[in-house]
């Protein structure tokens, strides 16, 4: 019997029956996206879809009465326009989204990819987290917010996405719903549940409030609660038996394991995780991973989570090198060889023993790079790396390093160069890519983003001239990134926009990657 605990019953038939709604299944569909594999948390009735007339009916109306019209108050706080980078702090002009389209803008951050250049990737973050004025055609529905919290979602980002969340007072259900999603995956579901089950405004499916209810330990109304979704239809086979066991896991001892989900939500993960069948994370979305980073979790299992993150930018290069400095390597190859040529690089810059470096860094870049992880690289050791005068046969790839850092344009002079591609790397990083001879057709298409004189091309002309500058730097974000696997004249277009509205920075460190990295799909 599954109400076992001794909390009394708190939840009547009637009550439980209003919370029915289409919860059914936890199971996702191929994760996409962010908004393939949240949780079915909260209900959210669709509004009935008109009837259709026939072909040959004459039109008519179907009421007399005025449509509703969308207001908002001008000046008044929105969603859309919530953000935890002041416009000081991220450099953006606060009225970036102009008169963009909402619907547009939603559509090119869901389409953005997150495997890109670092630098672009770091651009991404910025727009998703500052706070802009909502665009002119904003309503009070939250699609750009609720597009915004789905991408940092895909990149993993999930702290910078639960702070956002936290700022909305009174929560809509789909809001609610990326909370309580992200809260699983964090660690404060808690939390979650408390706002849950406090806010009879946001009505939980019933897998989500037996989990609340059970994480509350009330675990005699969330075994009615199971049982009635049951009866009702509201809960599968799947995850009946998956709450059963959650709920009164003695009943189950000495039982097969369940089978394994192939795409869980995070209700199911955690749920899994709860009745001791834990799931790696390496198959699933990049968000999953934020959950291995747990202090209990295994070191092996929280370097790959990092190592996974920090290609996206979801957590700094400091703390990579951090779980890496937290223990010796415990084998070799994959993972423990990085661990060990950190640790080696590391005491060798330590003890300014050159001949440590020389043999150690070119191992590690090796390594780094079949990773894609150059750029924490060069954040973590740039400092110690590039004031020093190395040996020749290391000279040229610390120089390349050190142009992967923050102070790109200072290391740009610290040695002369000794072929094409040196020049041309030092001319990018002054902003005079223009000057010297490109190295190949993607340094050629990068000298015209330089170059002078060259106009904008005519989307981005007409783009900025109508006021959509926000929607033209999405667009030039997404030229650069597909550019350099195909048609390099969208890499030309996308560097040369990002320059004419202010982002020099951003477009001189992408044009280094490009060079330094090989980012070519």
């Amino acid at each position: 019997m599954l109400v076992s605990r001794k909390a009394p019953l708190a939840l009547t038939v009637p009550f439980i029956l209003a919370l029915a709604g289409p919860a059914g299944a936890e199971t996702a569909r191929q994760p996409l996206s962010a908004i393939d594999w949240l949780s079915r948390s909260v209900t959210d009735p669709a509004a009935a879809a008109p009837r259709r007339p026939a072909a040959n009916e004459p039109a008519v109306v179907a009421s007399a009465t005025v449509p509703p019209i969308t207001t908002r108050v001008l000046g008044g706080p929105t969603l859309d326009g919530l953000g935890i980078l002041s416009p000081e702090a991220s450099g953006l002009p606060h009225d970036l989204w102009g008169a963009s389209p909402s619907e547009e803008l939603v559509r090119l951050i869901r389409t953005e990819r997150v495997d890109t250049l670092p630098s672009i990737q770091a651009l991404l973050m910025t727009l998703l987290l500052a706070e802009l004025a909502p665009p002119d055609d904003a309503t009070q529905d939250g699609a750009l917010f609720l597009a915004r919290i789905d991408k940092l979602l895909d990149l993993g980002a999930l702290d910078p996405a639960l702070s956002l969340l936290e700022r909305v007072k009174d929560p809509e259900p789909e809001v609610f719903r990326r909370w309580f999603d992200v809260a699983l995956l964090t660690g404060n579901e808690d939390r979650a549940c408390e706002v849950m089950l406090q806010s009879p405004e946001i009505a939980p499916t019933f897998p989500a409030r037996i989990f609340c209810l059970a994480r509350g330990g009330d675990w005699n109304a969330a075994a009615l609660s199971l049982r009635t979704g049951e009866a009702l239809g509201y809960i599968d086979r799947a995850m009946a038996d998956l709450l059963s066991r959650f709920l009164d896991p003695d009943l189950y001892e000495g039982e097969p394991d369940l089978p394994l989900p192939s795409r869980p939500s995070p209700l199911v993960f955690r749920l899994m995780e709860a009745i001791g069948q834990p799931m790696q994370t390496t198959l699933l979305p990049l968000a999953f991973a934020q959950s291995d980073l747990r202090a209990n979790t295994g070191w092996k299992t929280r370097l790959d989570a990092a190592e996974r993150l920090a290609r996206t930018g979801a957590i700094a290069p400091n703390q990579l090198f951090g779980l890496y400095s937290e223990q010796k390597a415990a084998a070799s190859g994959g993972v423990w060889t990085r661990v060990r040529l950190v640790a080696e690089l590391d005491r060798a810059l330590d003890a300014g023993d050159d001949a440590a470096i020389t043999r150690t860094l070119p191992k590690l870049w090796s390594e780094m790079a079949a990773s894609e992880l150059e750029v924490s690289v060069a954040q973590i050791f740039g400092d110690r790396l590039c004031p020093r005068d190395l040996a020749p046969e290391i000279a040229p790839l610390a120089f390349r390093i050190c142009l992967l850092t923050p102070d790109f344009e200072r290391w740009a002079g610290s040695r002369p160069a000794t072929d094409t591609e040196e020049r041309f790397l030092a001319g990018i990083a002054r902003g005079r890519g223009h000057d010297a001879a490109p190295p190949d057709q993607l340094g050629v298409a990068i000298a015209e983003a330089f170059a002078p004189d060259r106009p904008l091309s005519d989307e981005f002309t007409e783009l900025v001239a109508r006021n959509r500058v926000g929607e033209a730097i999405l667009r030039a974000i997404d030229k650069v990134t597909e550019g350099a696997r195909g048609d390099l004249r969208e890499v030309t277009e996308g560097l040369q926009l990002m320059r004419a509205v202010g982002l020099e920075t951003t477009a001189r460190r992408a044009a280094l990657e490009l060079v330094i990295l090989e980012r070519r799909g």
